[in-house]
């Protein structure tokens, strides 16, 4: 008996994610000189991968 495609486990799938951490977005900001030490994590902008 087969498995519905829809129930894979996660690293079956490996695909890649649209969504990024809250400590890669951080990472991408400092890159871009728009977040420094001391600011809030919550409610950060938003910001697309870096290739």
């Amino acid at each position: 008996m087969s498995r519905h495609r829809s129930l894979k486990s996660g690293s079956e799938l490996g695909g890649k994610r649209n969504v990024l951490r809250r400590y890669e977005r951080v990472a991408i900001l400092k890159e871009r000189r728009q977040w420094k030490e001391g600011d809030r994590v919550t409610g950060l902008r938003k910001t697309k991968h870096v290739e």
